[in-house]
C-alpha cells in the first residue's frame, strides 16, 4: 500500500496538517483560518463563493468559519462595490497582525519540509501538485 500515489499523498497530508495545527494552536488558528488569512493577505477582494475554492472549503463551512472570524474580530463582511448582491470578507487590522505572526510558522514548516526533501525536489514537488490540483 506505501507505493500508491493516493496513499503517499494522504500520509504526507497528514503529517503537514498535524505539524501545522499544532503550530497554528499556539495562536488559536485553525489551518482553515490561517488559509483564509493568506488569502486576505493579497490585497484581492473575494466573494464567499471565491473564498471557498481558494481556501478548500465548502460555502456552509466557510460561511460557519467567517462568523467565528468576524466573532474574533479577525475579519470583517463587506457588501461588494461592483455587484451589491455579492459579501467580500476583509481582514481588520487585528487579523493582519495575527497573519503576521503566524507567517512564522508556516514559514518554519516549509523550511523543515524543504530541509527534508531539499530545493530541487521541493520545487518539483509543487509543480506536480499543482498540477493534481
Amino acid at each position: 500500500m506505501n507505493n500508491l500515489v493516493s496513499y503517499a499523498l494522504a500520509a504526507a497530508h497528514r503529517r503537514v496538517s498535524a505539524s501545522l495545527n499544532a503550530r497554528l494552536r499556539k495562536h488559536g488558528i485553525q489551518i482553515e483560518a490561517w488559509r483564509l488569512l493568506e488569502a486576505l493577505d493579497s490585497g484581492q477582494r473575494f466573494t464567499m463563493g471565491e473564498l471557498a475554492d481558494i481556501v478548500l472549503m465548502n460555502p456552509p463551512t466557510l460561511t460557519k468559519l467567517v462568523d467565528r472570524m468576524v466573532s474574533d474580530g479577525l475579519v470583517h463582511r463587506q457588501v461588494a462595490q461592483n455587484d451589491h448582491r455579492k459579501i467580500n470578507v476583509l481582514p481588520t487590522p487585528l487579523g493582519r497582525k495575527r497573519m503576521m505572526q503566524i507567517r512564522e510558522e508556516i514559514e518554519e514548516e516549509d523550511a523543515t519540509i524543504l530541509r527534508q526533501l531539499g530545493e530541487s525536489d521541493s520545487q518539483k514537488l509543487i509543480s506536480l501538485l499543482q498540477g493534481i490540483s
